[in-house]
């Protein structure tokens, strides 16, 4: 029977060669649309990113002012380094942080193939 580091093991070696970051990002509730549209023109800089792969925004069904952003790197550094370094990102800033509240965590994960598990 294998034991949890064997399993341990394997997953690490089935991993999925990318980064997904995570965010869950809580809108002022009477902005939400504003919020929509500003988020329509930001995808167009961060889509345009070295190291980027996609990204899915969805909209909460209890909570519609909170939404879970998904985005799919091809490094953690394109995030961290390129992206955040970049002057895409001051203006991503511009079109969106002044509708969080409060702020949102970002956090980064690394998917595993579940079916080699």
């Amino acid at each position: 029977m294998p034991t949890p580091r064997d399993r341990w093991d394997r997953a690490k070696s089935h991993t999925v060669r990318v980064i997904l970051e995570h965010a869950l990002l809580s809108v002022t509730p009477d902005r939400v649309a504003e919020f929509e549209s500003a988020f329509g023109q930001a995808e167009s800089i961060i889509s345009s990113m070295p190291g980027f792969r996609r990204l899915q925004l969805s909209r909460g069904h209890e909570r519609p002012n909170v939404y879970l952003l998904l985005v799919e790197w091809d490094e953690l550094e394109d995030h961290t380094e390129g992206f955040r370094q970049s002057s895409g990102y001051q203006q991503w800033k511009d079109l969106l942080h002044h509708f969080y509240d409060p702020f949102p965590v970002v956090e980064h994960y690394t998917p595993l193939d579940v079916s080699a598990l």
